[in-house]
C-alpha cells in the first residue's frame, strides 16, 4: 500500500497542475463529442441522417466560419510565418521519416502497405473541428483566426501527401487536383483571405447572417466527431493501432513544440500549434481510406482511439509545454 500511493500520486499530480481554463475548454469540447455519440446510439441511429448533417457541416458551416473569421482578422498581428513553420516543419519531418522507414514499420508493427497508409494519415492529419472548438474556447476570435492560419498552412499539404501515399500504397485511386479544388476548408480559407485583402463593404444583414451560420459550425462538427466513434473498433488493439495513436498524440506535438521554440513562437500561437498537432486525426481520413484502398478498419480504430485518448494527452501537453 505504501508503494501504491506514491505511484498513484505520480499519475494524478500532472492532472492537478493543469490550469482550470484548459480543463474547462477541453471538457466542454469533449462533452459535445459525447453528446454526438449518445445521439447516434439513441435518437439518430441511422447513418443516412448523419451523412446529410455531415455534408451541410463540411461544405457550408465550417467554410463559412473560417471565411468570416479571416474576413475580420487583423492578419498583421498574427505570427503567420512562425506558426506555419512549426506546423509544416513537423509534417515534413514526420512524413519523411514514415516514408523512409515504411518497410521497417510494416515489419515491426505487422501491417501491410494499405495499413501503412492508415498509420500515415492517422499520424499527420488533424481534426479541424476539434482544433477550432478548442481554439475558440481558449482565445475567442483570436484563437479561431490562428486555427484558420493553421488550416491555410496544413490542409492543402496534408491532402496532397495523403492522396499521394494512398495512390502509391493503397489499392484504389483518386484525383489529387479535384480533391484540392473542391476541398471546402481550402475554399473557405481562400475566400476569407481574399475578402480580408480586398476589404469590400459587407452589408450588416449579410454579416449577421454569416455569424448565425458560422456559430452553428463548431457544435455540429463536434457532434459529428462523436457520432463517428465506434468503441468496438478498439476491441482488438494491434501494434499498428497503438503506434498510430501514440505517435500522433505524443511525438507529433513534441516535435512541433521543439520547432516552435526554435523560431521563437510563444503565447497564443504556441498554444494553438500544440492544439493543432495534439488533436486526433481527421474524421475524413476513414472516408479517404475506404475510397482509395487503404486499411479502413485500422483507420477507424486509430481515429476512435486517438479521440478518446486525446482527452488525457491534450490537457497534459498544454499544461506541460505552455
Amino acid at each position: 500500500m505504501r508503494q501504491v500511493l506514491p505511484d498513484l500520486a505520480r499519475v494524478v499530480l500532472p492532472f492537478c497542475q493543469v490550469p482550470g481554463v484548459i480543463i474547462d475548454s477541453l471538457l466542454s469540447v469533449f462533452l459535445v463529442i459525447a453528446l454526438g455519440w449518445a445521439l447516434r446510439q439513441t435518437l439518430l441511429p441511422n447513418e443516412a441522417s448523419w451523412q446529410g448533417f455531415e455534408t451541410i457541416s463540411y461544405y457550408v458551416l465550417v467554410p463559412v466560419l473560417v471565411a468570416k473569421t479571416l474576413l475580420h482578422a487583423k492578419l498583421g498581428t498574427v505570427p503567420f510565418g512562425k506558426l506555419a513553420f512549426a506546423l509544416v516543419g513537423t509534417i515534413a519531418i514526420l512524413s519523411a521519416l514514415l516514408v523512409a522507414f515504411r518497410p521497417l514499420i510494416e515489419r515491426l508493427f505487422r501491417t501491410t502497405p494499405p495499413g501503412f497508409t492508415s498509420i500515415f494519415q492517422g499520424v499527420l492529419r488533424w481534426n479541424a473541428f476539434i482544433a477550432l472548438a478548442v481554439s475558440a474556447n481558449l482565445f475567442g476570435n483570436d484563437g479561431v483566426t490562428l486555427a484558420a492560419v493553421a488550416i491555410a498552412a496544413l490542409i492543402p499539404l496534408l491532402n496532397v501527401l495523403s492522396v499521394l501515399i494512398l495512390r502509391k500504397h493503397g489499392t484504389g485511386g483518386g484525383s489529387l487536383v479535384r480533391g484540392l479544388a473542391t476541398n471546402p476548408f481550402i475554399l473557405g480559407t481562400l475566400a476569407g483571405l481574399a475578402l480580408n485583402v480586398l476589404a469590400p463593404p459587407v452589408p450588416r444583414s449579410l454579416g449577421m447572417a454569416l455569424d448565425i451560420v458560422g456559430n452553428c459550425a463548431l457544435g455540429s462538427g463536434l457532434m459529428l466527431v462523436g457520432a463517428g466513434l465506434n468503441i468496438r473498433d478498439l476491441q482488438r488493439p494491434s501494434p499498428a493501432l497503438l503506434f498510430g495513436i501514440l505517435l500522433r498524440l505524443i511525438v507529433t506535438p513534441l516535435i512541433g513544440y521543439a520547432l516552435a521554440h526554435a523560431v521563437g513562437l510563444s503565447g497564443n500561437g504556441l498554444v494553438i500549434a500544440i492544439v493543432c498537432l495534439g488533436v486526433p486525426t481527421a474524421s475524413a481520413s476513414y472516408l479517404l481510406a475506404r475510397k482509395m484502398g487503404g486499411d479502413a478498419p485500422l483507420m477507424a480504430a486509430i481515429t476512435t482511439g486517438q479521440t478518446l485518448l486525446s482527452m488525457l494527452t491534450l490537457p497534459l501537453l498544454l499544461a506541460l509545454l505552455t
